[in-house]
């Protein structure tokens, strides 16, 4: 029996979609707007894997069927385009970063279209574009441009700022400004690599580094972003939005608020004191040394001679790590003393005084008290390194002992807080917190502080392929932002980037760093770059207007489109959980704060899909495992509807699940037995027990029931048990005699968002010449689900000998009155008085002779 003509079909139909523009989105403002965004790809020059499309397929299905259900839908898609990997490939190749991102692109376009996936390729945009980074490059210069007034709780032109009154000179005016500004330059410890040349973010550390990459830590001249300024809206705005929980608590957590004090530590023989942070100040009597980070100046300051040796080999070993590694609890803890002892001020005794290389300089103060007892790391430190370890709180319940082999870290009841002016012990823990920051703030040495884990922003790059930082630097020592008729600041025209290789390659680049501005005077652009996360922290804004060269987005369209929620549905990876959408939430917030975006949040619901492993169920999908599975081969032998309905039909789309081989047969099957349903497969003629007839209520119930539970899982994104529906609905339905015209055309209706060369194709065979896509999803009539038959069986000594149609109503005695009138029945009773009868009300009748 021959398959369904997919080859043809699907080709077809992609050309139909393509010349008929029928996935161009119109500003139609009298319909409900839908705005459903795919995470866009950065377009490798791998292409795509099968597990890449299982989000684009979601996203497909609810669009579809959200046009089907009157709604005006956007949905685009584009490419994130610059970065650090095609900049890469160019330096070994040769090809110009624009002509392998182009070439890339058109590779992912193909890849996308052949899945049968209905963007609206009139709103593509890439991030390299320089219309797209024109307006990039002026989001930076409203951030550049910009101060947060902690009054109004919202970003205000710089023009705006108030200069204190006792500054005067233009320097200091000038250095005052840019000390406030939203996005400014400050040199930090960063992750440097020096084969790459570049600062690379925590994240990208480890990819580069199994790359054989060394990485080290060093301080770099970086432009930063202040998102710190925005930390509690950040926080608060998650009570706007319908995220997986486990984002939010992940964004919490990146946040990082805490509430506790700052406590200065006198440093023994020096004119010094160390600054901590702590959000359990009512611990400090149990603080038996100090840890500060191995990077702090004040080291050199205090170490003694005997231990420089020691301190100057750690901090070497320091620098090969990222944050991440200095920071992961289940490392081993190190540390090097330095010689030196501090005061604690509240039991005046004396503690020595560490680095270790779990305490970061850029968090918080760059130095903690380490309370063993308390402090689940300090307790490993203490141990490994034979420090004190005393006890301070108990729980609440005095009977109830702590193991001495771990910290006690909850709240409880002060002991051993013995201080002449104050009487701690017996108080509870919130108590005795209030009571110490209460009396560090009297005696001045301390005070109540609200400090986050959250660091400003890291910005720049050393790189070429990124959007250039519009801003000019001049010989006498000023600068000045680019002006927005000045924009885009373009990359500059090179032959190879081989050329370019070292710290900025930018700064290689004679027009670059040598030219002279509009009103003569000589000076620099900025040889550092944008990263890869600034293109993509607005890209939603700007699919609503991708053609605008007066502004980012028109207004109209804006408040259209976004509207108060933003984004209906955002669908992507969980690895985006934290940076891009905080970065992405980070510029939004500013851009309300201007008025540009009429939504507080950019992206209303969140759905993070599962990952695909390869067929082994245990490693992730990639080309360096070599499990990678291309789609273009699984199309070309099963069709891209088979291909869709497989990986929605694998799992709930938010699991990780592996890939099969042989499953998507199962898809291809009940696609072929769908297409004989339907059609003649000989004559590819409707099927000849296709009728025009009325549905029976058996047939209407199965329709609407399916009608019903499909668009319930589509709303909710659970599309395995759609489908499994639409197969209940094909095995019922192959059973009918005939089949009523008007229930296969509704069906092909709701199968359409699944399969839509499929239907499409079905649709034209049944006789009409519009397209599917436009046509209206069906609705579920609950008059049909009300049951009021019910089919039961009819045993005789327990076995089965008919079946009959009684009403829901039926008692058992009407149940076995109409059972015995049964032919088959009234033959095997023969007359006779059956010993018992069961009778179960819309179950069974048993007759036991």
């Amino acid at each position: 029996m021959s398959n369904y003509p997919f080859h043809r079909i699907e080709q077809y139909w992609q050309q139909y979609w393509e010349e008929s523009s029928i996935y161009s989105t119109k500003n139609d403002f009298s319909k409900p707007k839908y705005y459903i965004l795919d995470m866009f790809p950065y377009p490798s020059g791998a292409g795509l894997h099968v597990g890449h499309p299982l989000g684009y397929i979601a996203t497909d299905i609810i669009a579809r069927y959200k046009r089907m259900k009157g709604f005006n839908v956007l949905h685009p898609m584009g490419f994130d385009s610059f970065g650090l990997p095609t900049e890469r490939y160019s330096m070994t190749t040769g090809i110009h970063p624009a002509e392998a991102t182009k070439t890339n692109i058109e590779r992912f376009k193909e890849q996308l279209r052949i899945i049968g996936l209905g963007y609206d390729w009139d709103r593509e945009i890439a991030t390299s574009n320089p219309d797209y980074y024109k307006w990039t490059q002026w989001i930076f210069l409203l951030l550049y441009n910009s101060w947060y007034c902690h009054d109004t709780k919202k970003s205000r032109p710089i023009e705006e700022l108030p200069i204190p009154t006792d500054i005067h000179y233009e320097q200091d005016i000038n250095q005052y400004i840019d000390s406030r500004r939203l996005a400014f330059i400050a040199n930090i410890p960063v992750n440097w690599c020096e084969e790459l040349s570049t600062v690379l973010a925590n994240e990208e550390v480890e990819e580069w580094r199994s790359k054989g990459y060394t990485v080290i830590r060093k301080p770099v001249r970086q432009w930063m972003l202040r998102i710190t300024e925005y930390a509690d809206r950040l926080l608060e705005d998650l009570a706007l939005v319908q995220w997986p929980n486990s984002t939010k608590e992940m964004q919490i957590n990146w946040i990082g608020k805490s509430e506790g004090a700052e406590i200065q530590f006198p440093v023994l023989g020096e004119e010094e004191y160390i600054t901590v942070f702590t959000t359990r100040p009512d611990t400090v009597f149990g603080a038996t040394y100090l840890v500060i980070a191995p990077e702090l100046p004040l080291v050199d300051l205090i170490a003694s001679p005997e231990q420089k040796d020691a301190i100057e080999e750690y901090r070497t070993i320091t620098k090969e790590k990222n944050d991440i590694e200095r920071t992961e609890l289940q490392k081993t803890k190190t540390g090097v003393f330095t010689g030196a002892y501090a005061l604690n001020p509240l039991t005046n005794t004396e503690i020595p005084i560490w680095i270790a290389d779990y305490v970061l300089p850029d968090y918080g103060t760059g130095a903690i008290m380490a309370v063993p007892a308390h402090d689940d790391r300090d307790f490993e430190f203490a141990t490994k390194f034979n420090l004190p370890i005393i006890q301070v709180v108990q729980p609440v319940d005095s009977t109830k002992a702590i193991p001495s082999d771990e910290a006690f870290t909850d709240y409880g009841i002060a002991i051993n807080c013995n201080h002449t002016e104050l009487k701690l012990n017996g108080l509870p823990t919130v108590e005795v917190k209030k009571t110490i920051i209460d009396y560090v703030e009297q005696h001045k040495i301390g005070r109540a502080k609200i400090t986050y884990k959250l660091h400003d922003w890291l910005f720049s790059r050393q790189r070429f392929w990124g959007e250039p930082i519009p801003i000019i630097f001049y010989e006498d020592g000023t600068k000045r932002s680019l002006e927005l008729d000045e924009l885009p600041l373009l990359l500059p025209e090179i032959d190879s980037l081989e050329s370019l290789r070292g710290e900025s390659p930018l700064a290689k680049v004679e027009q670059w760093v040598n030219f002279t501005d509009k009103d003569g005077r000589k000076g620099a652009f900025e040889t550092n770059i944008m990263p890869q996360w600034a293109g993509s922290c607005w890209y939603y804004a700007r699919y609503l207007d991708p053609q605008n060269t007066e502004a980012f987005c028109d207004p109209t369209l804006e408040k259209y489109w976004l509207g108060e929620n933003g984004v209906d549905l955002y669908v992507g990876g969980s690895e985006h959980a934290v940076l891009h959408l905080l970065y992405a939430r980070f510029w939004h917030k500013v851009l309300y704060d201007y008025g540009y975006v009429t939504s507080k949040e950019p992206f209303s619901r969140l759905f993070h899909q599962g990952m695909l492993l390869g067929t082994d169920g245990k490693r992730k999908m990639s080309k360096s495992v070599g499990n990678v599975v291309n789609p273009d081969d699984v199309i070309e032998k099963y069709g891209a509807d088979s291909f869709r309905l497989f990986e929605m039909f694998l799992g709930p789309l938010e699991v990780t699940k592996p890939w099969s081989d042989t499953g998507i047969e199962g898809s291809f099957r009940f696609l072929n037995r769908l297409w004989r349903f339907y059609v003649n497969p000989e004559t590819e003629h409707i099927a000849e027990n296709v009728v025009e007839r009325e549905m029976t209520k058996k047939e209407l119930f199965l329709l609407h029931s399916t009608i019903k539970k499909v668009s319930n899982d589509i709303e909710t994104l659970s599309f395995n048990t759609a489908i499994a529906q639409m197969m209940i609905f094909l095995n019922e339905a192959s059973t009918f005699e005939t089949k009523p015209k008007s229930m296969m055309l509704d069906f092909l209706k709701v199968l359409a968002p699944f399969a839509p060369h499929f239907a499409e194709e079905l649709w034209k065979i049944y006789g009409h010449s519009t397209s599917i896509v436009i046509e209206n999803f069906p609705e579920c009539n609950e008059e049909y689900l009300v049951v009021d038959e019910v089919e039961i069986i009819i045993q005789v000594n327990s076995k089965i000998k008919a079946k009959l149609m009684v009403s829901t109503s039926a008692t058992s005695a009407e149940q076995e009155t109409l059972a015995k009138n049964l032919p088959e029945i009234a033959a095997l009773l023969q007359g006779t008085t059956p010993k018992k009868v069961v009778s179960v009300p819309q179950k069974l009748v048993n007759f036991i002779l």
